[in-house]
Parts: structure tokens; C-alpha cells; sequence
């Protein structure tokens, strides 16, 4: 097996399990992850190359100063003699580091894009130390990087308003792992709605509390738990306070994956209202209602973003207009009441991800385009 670079600056996010999923899925290429700072345990057995362990002294001033400069040094001394054969980053943010580290290694670069960084207006980027860079060096990274994934049709299309190149920059499904992710049974499922997300403006949580707020007194027994944490929580839970549920809203907080599944396995429904936010964040697929509907759970989100590519619309879910609290408390009273209906979209959401979403065959097609590269680059063999 050929080693590659995983390069996220942050590795291991909770709400970023995908990275490593689709990485530990690969079959013909080993994964090596690499960046800034641990924020997780990572999976099993997994090797990682970070800038916090090889500086143990002044670490933040270190890591400053190569964020101020994108050097490569530090993470080829991380590297030592090991050669990957290509560098693939996560997010665009990250692709202006690692184009420094694939340069320097004459590898070819890959960089996935997930959501703000083909949405969100270069103002917010140029307004965090982190992320500066990328719109500074953007037009560089479309220059030399050899592939761009997208993670939906939408993301695509943003990609190639911000000058990425159309030949380059493909859509890309990271997948969830239909074979990890069994349907539930029926007697699994309880009275609760689940709501999984980083408690910020973009995942329209507000809307959800008012939506419950109309939907809790015709279902007595029925409650709603939040997974997520994040800067609105305390208005939030003020907010589920004042609209008189909140002793029926539970504010979980941030959990690991294994516990937000336990957790999804006994929801009758996920509800994703996500928004579009005055500084372009939004929605770039929802990877969450994927692990829904591999569950057999059924979904309802917002019209916003990509999300509407990841719901059979009126099969696997219902789609709403964002901010409608009418219409979003509409949907969730169609399915707290229906109990047939929720199996019929939890059976058929589970056909929908297997056929479009399965991990297994999306890491598949990943790997080929590996080949393709490295074939492209120096006419090396695939593994």
C-alpha cells in the first residue's frame, strides 16, 4: 500500500468524522494524517504527524509564525524520509498550506471542498489569522492543484464561480458506511426528534425550537434532544425556556460519533433546518441526514445549500423552506402522527444512500482517481 497525506490543520473535529472514515476506508493507499493539532482521539491505529507534538516548547508562536507563512519546513521535517505519493487536503482553507508541502514534494495535490470555502465571503476569511491565506492565495491553489473534489453539485458550482477549474474540479460524494450503518428496527424507535449540529446561526436551530414549540402540545410524550455545542447555546436554551419546552428539549452537548449513532438509531425523525447567513455560510450536503437515512430514520431539512441533493425528496424526507417555522412544525406534526410513514421513508432513505452514497463504492472511485493522478504526474503504476 502507497502512503498518502490526510492534511487538515485541525484533525479529528467530532464534526468532522468524514475525513477519517473516508481515509480508513481505502483499500490500495495508507493514510497518513497531518497538521496543526490533534482535536480527537482519531480512529484506531491511526498515524499522525503534528506540528503540536514536534514543537513541545513556544509551540503557539511556532505555529503562528508558519501560519503567517504557509513554510513547508516543518512538516517535511515531520515527515523525515517517508515519501507519500500524493497530499490530499480537507477543505480549501488547508489547500493553501499543503500546495506548499506538495510543491516541495513534487507530489500531486487533492483538496476537498465541504461547505465555507466555496461560500463563505472572502471579508470573514481575511478576518481570522487561520484562514487569511486562502483568499490570498486562492487563484494560486486553482493554478496548481491537480484535482478538486466537491462534496456536492452545489459545492461544485461554487467552486467554479471562486475560479476553480472546470476540468479539475469534479463533485465528489464522500459517503457514509451503509455496511456499519444497519437499519434500526421499528421497536428501536422512541418519541424524540434529533438534532445533531455546532450551535451556529447556519443550522437554523432557532427555527427548530419554534417549529417544536407549535408541534409539542399535540404529542405529549414527545421530546427533542440536541447533540452540538457551540456560541448560541445559552440563547438557545433561554429561547427553549421562554417558548415553555424546556424541560422537553435536551441540550446533550457535544458527544463522540459512536454516542450521536446510539442516539439516531432511537429518533423517529432528524431535522436539519440549516439556513443561508448574511456572511454566505450554509449547508454543503448534510452529511448528518446521510447516517440518518442509512438508519432507516427519516429526515426533515431545509431547501438550502446541497441539502436537497442528499434527501429523496417526499420518499426519504420532507424538505421545507428555510426559516418557515410553519412549515417546518407542519412537516415534524406529518411524521410525529404518522408512524407508517416514517418506516416507509426510513425503508426507503436506506435504498437512496446504498445506491448513491455507499462509502465503500465512493472511496473506490476515490482510489482510481489516485491512479490517475500518480499515472498523470510520473507514470508510476497504481498500487
Amino acid at each position: 500500500m502507497r502512503e498518502i497525506v490526510i492534511f487538515r490543520q485541525n484533525q479529528f473535529r467530532v464534526s468532522e468524522v468524514f475525513i477519517a472514515q473516508q481515509a480508513q476506508a481505502l483499500r490500495r493507499y495508507a493514510p497518513l494524517y497531518m497538521g496543526r493539532m490533534r482535536f480527537g482521539a482519531g480512529p484506531e491505529g491511526a498515524r499522525a504527524l503534528l506540528l503540536r507534538d514536534l514543537w513541545q516548547h513556544a509551540a503557539w508562536p511556532r505555529m503562528v509564525a508558519q501560519m503567517a507563512t504557509r513554510d513547508p519546513a516543518p512538516y517535511l521535517r515531520l515527515l523525515g524520509k517517508r515519501r507519500p505519493a500524493l497530499v490530499h487536503a480537507h477543505f480549501g482553507v488547508d489547500g493553501v498550506y499543503a500546495m506548499e508541502v506538495a510543491r516541495r514534494l513534487d507530489v500531486p495535490l487533492v483538496t476537498t471542498f465541504h461547505g465555507f470555502d466555496v461560500t463563505l465571503s472572502d471579508r470573514r476569511f481575511l478576518c481570522s489569522p487561520a484562514w487569511a491565506n486562502y483568499p490570498l492565495h486562492r487563484r494560486a491553489l486553482a493554478r496548481r492543484g491537480q484535482l478538486f473534489l466537491c462534496n456536492s453539485h452545489f459545492l461544485r458550482d461554487q467552486a467554479l464561480a471562486h475560479g476553480f477549474p472546470a476540468g479539475r474540479t469534479h463533485v465528489h460524494y464522500i459517503g457514509v458506511d451503509c455496511s456499519a450503518y444497519q437499519p434500526r428496527a421499528q421497536a428501536d424507535e422512541t418519541p424524540v426528534i434529533l438534532h445533531v449540529a455546532r450551535l451556529v446561526e447556519m443550522k437554523g436551530t432557532e427555527y427548530l425550537l419554534r417549529a417544536f414549540a407549535r408541534v409539542a402540545d399535540r404529542h405529549p410524550g414527545l421530546r427533542l434532544a440536541i447533540i452540538g455545542d457551540g456560541p448560541l447555546r445559552g440563547r438557545l436554551e433561554a429561547l427553549a425556556g421562554a417558548l415553555g419546552v424546556g424541560a422537553r428539549v435536551l441540550f446533550l452537548g457535544a458527544r463522540p460519533h459512536a454516542v450521536v449513532m446510539e442516539w439516531m438509531r432511537r429518533a423517529m425523525m432528524l431535522v436539519l433546518p440549516s439556513v443561508l447567513t448574511a456572511s454566505g455560510r450554509v449547508e454543503g450536503l448534510g452529511m448528518v441526514m446521510l447516517e440518518a437515512a442509512a438508519c432507516g430514520v427519516p429526515v426533515v431539512a431545509s431547501r438550502v445549500g446541497g441539502i436537497p441533493e442528499g434527501v429523496a425528496e417526499g420518499r426519504s424526507g420532507l424538505v421545507v423552506p428555510p426559516r418557515d417555522v410553519e412549515a417546518l412544525a407542519d412537516a415534524m406534526d406529518r411524521l410525529a402522527g404518522d408512524a407508517a410513514m416514517r418506516a416507509a421513508m426510513g425503508h426507503a432513505g436506506r435504498a437512496f444512500v446504498v445506491e448513491r452514497f455507499d462509502l465503500r463504492r465512493q472511496t473506490e472511485m476515490l482510489e482510481c482517481r489516485y491512479d490517475a493522478l500518480l499515472q498523470a504526474h510520473g507514470g508510476v503504476d497504481s498500487p
